[in-house]
Order: C-alpha cells, then structure tokens, then sequence
C-alpha cells in the first residue's frame, strides 16, 4: 500500500534555475528572441516551401517538414520554459510531464531519420541523376517522409509508456527545465534497467543507424563529385547538399558534444557542472532550430530567390 501510495504522482517541480533568479530573467530575453527567430525563419521557410512551384521537389519537401518538425519540437518545451522563468514554484502536471517528453522524444527521434532521408534525396541526386525523377517520384518521397514521422512517434510511445508505468517517489523535483526523460527516470523508485536498455536500443537505431547511413551516402557523394572533370561542375555539385551537410554536422555534433563530455568527480564542480549541462540542453534544444532556415537560405539559391519573391508579392500587393 505504501508503495502503491509513493508512485501517485500528481505534479513535478521543474527546478530549472530556481537557486540563480538573476540569470533566469536574462535567459527569459535571450531564449524567447530565439524561439522568435525559429517560429519566423521555420515559417517563412515552410510558406516558400508551399507556395512556390519552383519547390515543389523531393529535398524541399523534406525540408519544409524539417522546419515543421522544428516549430513542433520547440513548441512542446520552450513556452515551459519561458514560464519557468518568470514563476517562482515551477511546476507540470504528470500528464502534461508525458505529453511534453513524448512531444520531445518523438521529434528527436524523427529528425534523425529525417536527416537520413535527406542524405539519401542528396545522394541520387548527384550519383543517379538519370533516375533522380524515378526514384524519388512523390510516390517516393512522401511515403519516405510519413514514415519518418511514424517512426519517431511509435519510438517515443514506447519509450513514454515504459515511463510513466514506473513508481515515483520523493520529492518529485525535476532537476532540469523540462521534463527531460533521463531526469524524470532519476525519481523512480523501481528499477529502470528496461528503461535503460529500451533506450539504448532506441540509440542505435535512431542515432547510430542514421548516422552511418548519412556517413556512407556521402563518401559515395564525394567520389562522385571528385570524378567531375570541372572545379565549376565539382563546386555546383557540392553546393546542392552543403546545406544539408552544415546541418547535420551541427544537429549530431551538439548531440556528441553534450554526452562525450567528461563528468567532474568533486561536489563544487559536479553542481557547476549539474547547471553548464542544463544550459547546454536548453540551448541545442533551441540552437538547432534556430540555425536550419538561416543555413538553407545562405547557402541555398533557390530558397533565398523564393524567399526575395514571397517579400515582393507581398510588398507590392499592399
């Protein structure tokens, strides 16, 4: 009975930076400009993506459900967040702790296969580009598009639903601003060991398999960009998945970077260290985003032409 009392959890406190009230009100500014810029720059990238015929291709079909995925990923978390700022006790319901990890977990999971998917378009179109429209035909794409999706929401059902079976226990204080899985695992009080091998499993699958799928496309791009006779030709090439490339490198680099750090060892430096590792997730979980549309419309002509048309259109009809 006892036990059954310690797993009714009716709410979390999210600690967030509760013990640093000066920094939370500049990281209020600082994060909400920043969710500003991914809902503009996400949505704007979405509204050419749709409107403009000239891209209504494979790479920018998968890139207008990049930017969706993005507005949807920051949206589960960020407006917690921006609150936890401005409130003193931080606290989500248990329900809304589930919603927000699922929301979370399924567009993690679902931008990594996306990224796949990506590479892929990339790779037929500079190594088969007599059978680019065949083999990746909107019979193709939009198929390949869906079960990214499908993919990430299944894999967060059952990471979540071995979740929330768990007993919780304690104080129910979630060191982190969200309801960040591995800290909401911290307050069971049962053994997590399925969770931590589901986990795992789900890692490779979803983090390891992406990555040496993308890792292989583009040794196979790079041959193929090294046999073209012309630096024009090489430089055209390369410039169709430099975009791509950039993004993934930072989307997979800032995730390596947060779990390959070493952990301190004394108390002083382990809480410094406790508040560095919230920041760093709290940042990629918005840098990311942010970053996407700026690097597609840089580096991308296309874009930045049906960019500079959505803007006259508008200009011009006012």
């Amino acid at each position: 009975m006892e036990v059954n009392n310690q797993s009714i959890v009716a709410e979390f406190v999210l600690l967030g930076l509760s013990d640093q009230p000066t920094l939370e009100k500049t990281f209020f500014v600082l994060i909400l400009l920043m969710y500003l810029v991914i809902l503009l720059g996400n949505g704007v990238l979405i509204l050419v993506t749709v409107l403009d015929s000239r891209l209504h291709t494979p790479m920018y079909f998968f890139l207008g459900n990049l930017s969706f995925l993005d507005i949807c990923y920051t949206t589960s978390s960020i407006p917690v967040v921006l609150d936890g700022f401005l409130t003193p006790r931080k606290t989500i319901s248990f329900s809304g702790c589930a919603v927000q990890m699922f929301l979370s977990f399924a567009m993690g999971a679902t931008e990594c296969v996306l990224l796949g998917m990506m590479a892929f378009d990339r790779y037929v179109a500079i190594c088969n580009p007599l059978r680019y429209p065949v083999v990746m035909s909107k019979a193709a794409y939009v198929p390949m598009a869906a079960s990214s999706w499908l993919a990430g929401g299944v894999n967060s059902l059952v990471q979540i639903s071995l979740a929330v079976q768990l007993p919780f226990c304690g104080d129910s204080i979630i060191n982190h601003f969200t309801c960040e899985i591995l800290a909401v695992l911290k307050l069971a009080c049962a053994d997590i060991s399925i969770n931590v091998i589901s986990m795992a499993v789900a890692d490779v699958i979803f983090l390891g398999v992406p990555v040496l799928f993308i890792f292989v496309s583009y040794i196979f791009i790079l041959i193929t960009i090294l046999k073209i006779p012309s630096a024009e030709g090489q430089r055209k090439a390369f410039s169709t998945c430099s975009a791509h490339l950039t993004v993934v490198i930072i989307f997979y680099g800032t995730i390596l970077f947060m779990y390959a750090k070493p952990k301190s060892r004394d108390a002083l430096g382990a809480d410094k260290q406790d508040v560095s590792d919230k920041l760093i997730s709290l940042f990629y979980g918005v840098l990311t985003p942010m970053l996407n549309p700026i690097i597609y419309s840089l580096r991308n002509k296309d874009v930045k032409v049906a960019v500079k048309s959505l803007v006259s259109q508008k200009y011009f009809t006012q």
